[in-house]
């Protein structure tokens, strides 16, 4: 079992800067995939970043160059530096565990971007 925490979301102005924390329960270098997705009010749930157990990281196309996916291996912790905020990135963020066998799902944050 895999527990996952995120902290960090809020009120954010467009043009911002928000960073997320998610709180792995389990050494980071177990876990196959750990990525952020997000979710909008009557829209599916996308994928936003991911960063794999050797370090490598991908982007949705939608946030490249102003998202940034990090990790902090002695704190088993990751984060989604969001820069650059526009206000279609209003939604909930989950942070997600990949095991292969299994998947893991946090409880998820609001992120808002507003004038």
């Amino acid at each position: 079992q895999v527990q996952l925490v995120e902290s960090g979301g809020g009120l954010a102005q467009p043009g911002g800067s928000l960073r997320l924390s998610c709180a792995v329960s389990k050494n980071i270098y177990s876990i196959t995939l750990l990525a952020w997705y997000r979710q909008a009010p009557g829209k599916q749930r996308d994928l936003v970043a991911s960063i794999s157990s050797g370090g490598k990281t991908n982007y949705a196309d939608s946030v490249r160059g102003r998202f940034t996916i990090s990790r902090d291996t002695t704190k088993n912790t990751i984060y989604l530096q969001m820069d650059s905020l526009k206000p279609e990135d209003t939604a909930a963020y989950y942070c997600h565990a990949d095991r292969r066998v299994a998947q893991y799902w946090g409880q998820g944050t609001q992120v808002t971007v507003s004038s």
